[in-house]
């Protein structure tokens, strides 16, 4: 900031990490705007001795580097023309404009290196009162990036007023463009997802997504009843909010592909949707894969109406996370070699969890072999 300043240009904080500073919440992207030109930014940055990456260049953003992070600058700019995902911009000189093309009021809030804050559009009174609010006609604002529908809902989670419900225009607007969502990539559907369902209470924002069919667009199949439920019981339980676990609980056709979810985001989807409806042992469920999944089945069993949550669940996932199985590859061989290896261990675990634990390596041992060992 000082060096922008220095060399004759003005620069603010911009959009959530002023958003957040005001509220008291700990943000890690900090944006910056400027009156600069990027040859200018890349200027004042060389001339302060810091680093300038031209990240976006012909989009107006520079990234310059301080103290090993990086921090995106980019020039004020106005949108000229939009297709649904992206905008083609030209620079301008005025706060207004820059502000004008942000999506909600509360995200259009800037700050220069003294503190003092710019509102431009409003933004403070709806922050303040918990309303998220699209900049403008949202109806004329969401076909600019139908991504906003989602962003709507997810920031309606985050930092909007419960008691007084998601803003009525915007809400409506969603749902007369919700068909727009389907130029949206999967990959930033889901990103917009995860970030959803990790806020502390994403059921009224979940529930307005299906009222207004949007969820169906991005996860059809998907079912909101439960959703309450296991918030609720996630609090007893004093679990992490997890979007994995209130992903499983929504269900839907197909998630791995509606979402892109990684690999290991859909194998734990499907584990936990399966475990919470199949009455798998919690023991061999922890012994598995964690007192963690465990953990999430059981919560998912009882928001699902399946099996009522009990401390005796939290007692049997207590009791497998502390065991140690203690038998190991070595005890059996040279007996025992490759895929008879396997299946001789396999027996003997699952005759330790049925023990409750209580078998010792010796008792184990001596437990006679279903199988003909083969070596």
């Amino acid at each position: 900031m000082a060096a922008l300043e220095a060399a004759g240009h003005q620069a603010w904080f911009v959009g959530g990490c002023v958003r957040n500073a005001l509220m008291g919440r700990a943000d890690s992207d900090i944006d910056i705007a400027t009156t600069a030109r990027p040859t200018d930014t890349k200027a004042a940055a060389k001339s302060a001795g810091l680093k300038a990456v031209p990240t976006g260049e012909d989009h107006g953003t520079i990234t310059v580097v301080a103290r090993g992070t990086g921090y995106e600058v980019t020039t004020l700019r106005r949108d000229v023309e939009t297709d649904g995902r992206h905008a083609k911009v030209v620079f301008s000189d005025r706060l207004e404009e820059d502000a004008a093309r942000r999506d909600f009021t509360m995200n259009a809030l800037y700050a220069d290196a003294r503190g003092l804050v710019l509102d431009p559009l409003g933004g403070l009174p709806d922050l303040e009162a918990g309303r998220v609010r699209f900049i403008g006609d949202a109806d004329a604002r969401i076909p600019e990036d139908y991504l906003r529908i989602l962003r709507f809902f997810r920031f309606s989670a985050w930092y909007g007023d419960p008691k007084e419900g998601l803003d009525a225009d915007g809400l409506a607007a969603c749902a007369a463009g919700a068909s727009g969502l389907a130029q949206i990539a999967a990959e930033r559907i889901g990103h917009e997802i995860r970030k959803l369902l990790a806020a502390p209470d994403p059921d009224p924002a979940v529930a307005a997504m299906a009222q207004s069919g949007v969820l169906a667009r991005v996860l059809p199949g998907a079912d909101v009843n439960a959703l309450g439920p296991l918030l609720h019981l996630e609090e007893q339980a004093q679990a992490t909010a997890d979007p994995i676990r209130r992903l499983a609980v929504l269900g839907g056709e197909n998630p791995t592909d509606a979402l892109r979810l990684t690999r290991a985001e859909s194998h734990a989807v499907t584990l936990l949707s399966q475990a919470a409806r199949d009455g798998a042992d919690l023991k061999r469920l922890t012994v598995d894969h964690g007192a963690g999944r465990a953990t999430d089945v059981a919560l998912l069993r009882a928001a699902l109406l399946v099996q009522p949550w009990t401390s005796d669940w939290a007692d049997q996932i207590e009791l497998a996370s502390l065991a140690k199985f203690p038998v190991q590859a070595q005890d059996l061989m040279p007996d025992y070699q490759g895929k008879a290896l396997g299946d001789r261990l396999a027996q003997l675990r699952d005759a330790w969890i049925t023990s409750e634990f209580s078998m010792d390596r010796t008792a184990l041992l001596a437990l006679p072999d279903p199988d003909e060992p083969t070596t």
